[in-house]
């Protein structure tokens, strides 16, 4: 066992459910989807956000998955070597009643699937927490780990996939084993959403699929600062993903980022 960075308590690596990691949704008796019939079984029946964190948290549905962000969890990164590993499914993270919902991909291999929360310890996540606190969207400008202290009343952050993929690259049939679980996050924070804001051209298509109340057509198209109307009262606005690629290259800026979610903010009616 190795001691939680934060809270000194001691952990496996992954974490087993119920163990009293920081946030940890799940208990020992969390049912454990194993296969695509029973990710959608299982996501149909969830009635509330906590109960549908804790199965998402415990899914085994996609072995090559599995094996990866289990691997990870136990060779880790030098320079977390001396850290506990998640090592299990992320499940969202924020309010469960958003006015905003950020789409993001997957896990980080040493980020999310390492601290067990949507972009947390990692570059991306550094940028993406700072846009967000500078635009009054959280608490605090940075997220190291689960007990942080990190804080939101108004967005929730979700991804497509739910495990860290080998080279960051799920495949189309482990996309589409984790669909449920997003559409069944959907459906219970839906009808407080006013904005959705994809991180990418996947997360784009994800989010017009999933959100919109009829299919736009023509289909809108990514972009950063795009914008599509997604219902009466609900749009969708494009943001090129905050990987440590696109700031270092300067696709993406601080700036940038902030232009986005300061509409966002106003389009919610979140604004000052």
């Amino acid at each position: 066992m190795l001691n939680h960075p934060c809270t000194g308590r001691p952990f496996d690596s992954p974490v087993p459910p119920g163990a009293g990691w920081p946030g940890d949704p799940a208990t020992p008796g969390t049912p454990v989807a194993a296969d695509a019939a029973q990710v959608t079984r299982l996501a149909g029946q969830a009635r509330s956000i906590d109960e549908l964190d804790a199965l998402i948290s415990v899914c085994r549905a996609c072995p090559r998955l599995v094996t990866w962000r289990e691997q990870v969890a136990v060779t880790k990164r030098r320079s977390f070597a001396d850290q506990p590993y998640w090592g299990r499914p992320v499940p969202g993270w924020g309010s469960p009643q958003p006015k905003i919902v950020i789409v993001g991909l997957a896990p980080a291999a040493n980020g999310a699937n390492r601290t067990g929360r949507m972009f947390t310890g990692d570059r991306s996540g550094d940028q993406l927490y700072a846009a967000l606190h500078r635009t009054g969207l959280v608490n605090q400008p940075t997220s190291v780990d689960a007990a942080d202290g990190l804080h939101t009343d108004d967005i929730r952050i979700i991804a497509p996939v739910r495990c860290a993929p080998p080279a960051n690259a799920p495949t189309t049939v482990e996309r589409n084993t984790c669909a449920p679980w997003n559409d069944a996050e959907w459906q219970l924070i839906a009808p407080g959403v006013r904005v959705v804001v994809a991180l990418g051209g996947f997360a784009w298509q994800v989010a017009l699929r999933m959100a919109a109340d009829v299919p736009p057509k023509p289909r809108p198209k990514f972009g950063h600062g795009a914008v599509a109307e997604l219902g009466p009262t609900r749009w969708l606005l494009g943001c090129y993903h905050p990987s440590q690629q696109n700031m270092f290259t300067g696709r993406l800026t601080p700036a940038m980022l902030d232009d986005v979610f300061t509409r966002a903010a106003g389009l919610a009616g979140l604004s000052d």
